[in-house]
């Protein structure tokens, strides 16, 4: 008998103080399967980025576990976790840092090791993921705000990561850069966590929400059911633009195969 596939992360009991005695996370558990797309919300001070600061090892030291699919989150694993764990930041300026883009995108798998024909393909084949191989010998600061934040999603999936996790994708997005990384994130074969304040957002790409509060998981289902409980998102300081309704939103559509 083939044992179960591990889920892609897998959070228990974690707890974190600061060194000034804050504490930002109190007894967190949280799992998210191979392939799900789950919100994660909730407001300033939540504790929604100590949490993410855990996923990759950046934060550590305090109780509980971290797993990403099934590999503990621990010094000796460290390499292998960042590797599995790809985080897109809300500016992408804080990402791109090399002469041109394919060179920003060739800089993680470079700097594992990898050469010669093997990483030109693997760059080629996530700028084509992410509709930015025309613009492989771009300088990134030539490009839109949204084309660079696509190719800050290439720097991730050119890791093959186990795990994406997004912080604030729509922040300055024009409506049209909007769709286009909508577009783009439904159609990959990856776990995604996405961070973010834009409920709307939250809901057209992710059928799964988690509201972190306070320092806890404050409610963890689905995303058209969490945005329609008025008292959780007042409790949460989470707001819906006027006159949205979550309700009337189309389903999900399938990821495409």
């Amino acid at each position: 008998m083939t044992s179960a596939v591990p889920p892609s992360l897998h959070i228990s009991g974690l707890a974190y103080a600061y060194p000034d005695g804050h504490q930002a996370l109190f007894g967190v558990d949280l799992t998210i399967g191979r392939d799900e797309r789950v919100a994660l919300l909730g407001p300033n001070g939540a504790g929604k980025t100590t949490l993410v600061l855990h996923l990759n090892g950046i934060l550590g030291g305090g109780a509980g576990t971290v797993a990403v699919g099934g590999l503990p989150v621990e010094g000796r694993h460290l390499a292998e976790i960042r590797r599995r764990v790809g985080i897109v930041f809300q500016d992408p300026d804080d990402q791109l840092f090399m002469p041109t883009v394919a060179e920003d995108v060739a800089f993680g798998p470079a700097n594992a090791g990898v050469r010669g024909p093997e990483l030109e393909r693997r760059v080629t084949a996530a700028l084509e993921r992410v509709g930015m191989a025309a613009h492989a010998d771009r300088p990134p600061h030539h490009l839109s705000f949204g084309q660079r934040r696509r190719v800050a999603v290439a720097t991730v999936l050119v890791m093959a990561p186990e795990l994406l996790v997004l912080d604030e994708p729509s922040s300055n997005l024009d409506p049209a850069s909007r769709r286009e990384l909508a577009d783009l994130l439904r159609s990959l074969d990856v776990t995604v966590l996405m961070v973010t304040h834009d409920l709307p957002y939250a809901l057209e790409l992710c059928p799964r929400a988690v509201v972190l509060g306070d320092g806890v998981i404050a409610a963890d289902g689905p995303t058209r059911e969490l945005l329609a409980d008025d008292g959780l998102l007042r409790a949460h300081r989470l707001e819906l633009p006027y006159g949205f309704d979550p309700a009337a939103l189309a389903p999900l559509p399938a990821r495409p195969d």
